[in-house]
């Protein structure tokens, strides 16, 4: 039945008034969720025994200051000052479990007691966050994807350079290598470095400290690595291959491996999807003694593209061609090779996640211990969140030939609006507090199916 225009609108005369009082009202109701989830997974106990033996945190403790962090990122703060705009909110102090919020100055100082022995304890506590879920969702393959990102610094910021910044070259910026879970989008470790470090030639530290820990999170699981072409090198091919891992690494067209001779030599491309073919070397010719598989592959485009520094190496004559080579040891046909290669597009949205939705990309002080620890808070956070929903709401998600995640996870902008950025007011009928909501519909299926799954998991 349709309604009257007169039932739909409604008169507004003027203004409201401003009135600024001391009320028990919360602007974030879904914290109380989340601190639920927290107080069963035990998370307090995590950051104690991950930080137990250090030097001490201050008059706060290093509990209430992580979830400190942790609930400024989550409401949306992307700046230590932002603490201003919620320190009186009275559920983000329940949360965060503190009478009095620090200001923004003094969080800044616990930052900078960090030093790159305690961001390590800050990485063992990320592990022990990861190592809750992971190793019940019975995989019997683990995807990682291995790649740096970006992160634009000021002028004064402690090993900060110019360097791999391929939008402001002349910026100084950090560039920090991260580990990236397909199956689930869990940060499996990220490791902040200078602006002028290469991908391949720092990598075999990191990759070792990743391999220890899957070994110690999911043992007798056949790992799998996605890298870019940054990482084809000797070291890191003999190495993954001595781990007996998979691999499936992009190949640049360097002018000494000379793929190009394959290219015109070949006459039967075999069809991968529309408009992609390729065809497979069994062994490659390498300068390392030791040969590689590599599979070509060349998609055709009806347009020059913005750079045609491909155009110069091949010279088609039926069309132009943008080509890609892939070194992999994994059992997959040309076509399944091609679309497995595709999923470590997940891993750059994820990065997205992190820069535009957590501040991974905020430089919050000059110290590089205490922005390497911001950064390692930011990966715990995004990983705390895909446990919250794997553990709660999270639906399986049909499986594809990318190898990406499981579950239809929400972005943290899209949490934020239906579960954390709902008002709420604080009432003690009966001398018991309770978390008053607008009786909205959506809001209160979403917050009931939540308390739910939370019960049955306690």
């Amino acid at each position: 039945m349709r309604q009257r225009k007169l039932d739909l609108h409604a008169r507004v005369n003027g203004d409201l008034a401003l009135d600024f009082g001391d009320v028990a009202l919360t602007s974030y109701a879904g914290l109380e969720l989340f601190a639920r989830y927290l107080r069963r997974t035990r998370f307090n106990t995590l950051v104690r025994d991950a930080c137990a033996g250090t030097v001490t945190w201050g008059d706060y403790g290093v509990v209430a200051m992580v979830r400190l962090l942790i609930g400024l990122l989550i409401v949306g703060g992307r700046r230590l000052r932002h603490l201003g705009y919620v320190q009186d909110d009275p559920l983000f102090r329940r949360f965060a479990g503190v009478r009095v919020v620090p200001t923004a100055r003094t969080l800044g100082r616990w930052l900078k007691h960090f030093t790159m022995s305690t961001v390590g304890r800050l990485q063992d506590l990320n592990a022990g966050v990861v190592a809750h879920v992971l190793p019940g969702l019975g995989l019997r393959t683990l995807t990682i994807d291995v790649d740096g990102v970006v992160v634009s610094t000021g002028l004064q910021v402690e090993r900060a350079f110019r360097g791999f910044n391929p939008h402001h070259r002349r910026v100084p910026s950090y560039y920090p290598i991260l580990a990236h879970v397909a199956e689930t989008t869990h940060i499996l470790r990220v490791q902040n470095r200078s602006g002028h470090v290469h991908d391949g030639k720092a990598s075999l530290p990191f990759l070792r400290a990743v391999w220890k820990q899957v070994v110690a999170t999911v043992p007798a699981h056949h790992v799998r690595f996605r890298m870019d072409g940054a990482f084809f090198r000797e070291d890191v091919l003999r190495w993954v291959g001595a781990q007996g891992a998979g691999y499936a690494i992009k190949v640049p067209f360097y002018r000494w491996l000379d793929l190009q001779q394959y290219i015109r030599g070949q006459r039967d491309w075999e069809a991968v999807a529309p408009d992609v073919a390729g065809f497979t070397l069994s062994a490659a010719l390498t300068p390392w003694a030791f040969p590689i598989a590599v599979t070509i592959y060349r998609k055709r485009v009806h347009h020059r593209t913005a750079k045609n520094y491909q155009l110069d190496l091949f010279d088609p004559n039926d069309g132009y061609y943008e080509y890609s080579a892939v070194a992999s040891n994994l059992p997959l046909t040309i076509r399944n090779l091609w679309h497995f290669m595709g999923g470590r597009g997940n891993h750059e949205k994820t990065i997205g996640h992190l820069k535009t939705g957590l501040a991974f990309h905020t430089v919050p002080t000059n110290a590089y211990a205490a922005n390497s620890a911001w950064q390692q808070l930011v990966a715990l956070t995004h990983n705390l969140l895909t446990n919250f929903q794997i553990d709660t709401v999270a639906a399986p998600r049909t499986r594809s030939r990318k190898h990406t995640v499981l579950h239809l996870l929400h972005t943290v902008q899209t949490l934020r609006f239906e579960v954390f950025h709902r008002a709420a007011l604080l009432v003690r009928p009966d001398g018991i507090t309770q978390l008053r909501l607008t009786n909205n519909a959506a809001t209160r299926h979403t917050f009931t199916r939540i308390a739910n799954a939370l019960a049955r998991a306690a």
